[in-house]
């Protein structure tokens, strides 16, 4: 059984399920005769686009190891992308050569060319951000840390002979 899309000579369409081999019916609407036309389509699945280098991995460790079928894999869709920049290359954005991924410029990958951005104030404490606020880290935690507090508190004792 297949579906048959048919019109008669007034414009009526419709549908029909019907063997290949069976007569095709009257018009439903008016009785005049009918003959098949081509029939609309339907797409199924959806097309993806292949993610710019920059959401590829970057490092070693985020080819797992270097796993052969997920390489493999990373080159197919870096191949795809590829080709479809060369076709639309309104796509392909920066193509400069990433110099530095990792640590700060993680969101912000420094790029063949660019100027280095001079280091935040908090950079050198792994903060990566300003706080707003000095650091002088004098931080009350409520325990000790070692920080002298026993040899204050011996200093402190007024001293006996005893």
């Amino acid at each position: 059984m297949a579906i048959y899309e048919l019109a008669c000579e007034t414009g009526h369409r419709f549908e029909v399920i019907q063997s290949y081999t069976a007569p095709l019916p009257s018009c439903p609407e008016c009785g005049g005769a009918t003959r098949k036309i081509p029939s609309s389509f339907a797409l199924g699945g959806t097309a993806a686009v292949p993610p710019p280098p920059e959401r590829m991995p970057q490092t070693w460790k985020g080819t797992y190891r270097g796993d052969r079928d997920y390489v493999t894999d990373l080159r197919r869709t870096a191949e795809s992308r590829q080709k479809l920049e060369d076709k639309y290359p309104e796509l392909a954005g920066d193509r400069r050569p990433i110099v530095a991924h990792e640590g700060r410029y993680e969101a912000a990958p420094l790029r063949a060319g660019d100027a280095v951005p001079a280091p935040s104030e908090g950079a050198g404490h792994g903060h990566g951000h300003s706080h707003g606020h000095g650091h002088g880290h004098a931080h009350t935690h409520g325990r000790g840390h070692g920080h002298g507090h026993a040899q204050e508190s011996a200093k402190s004792r007024p001293a006996t002979d005893g």
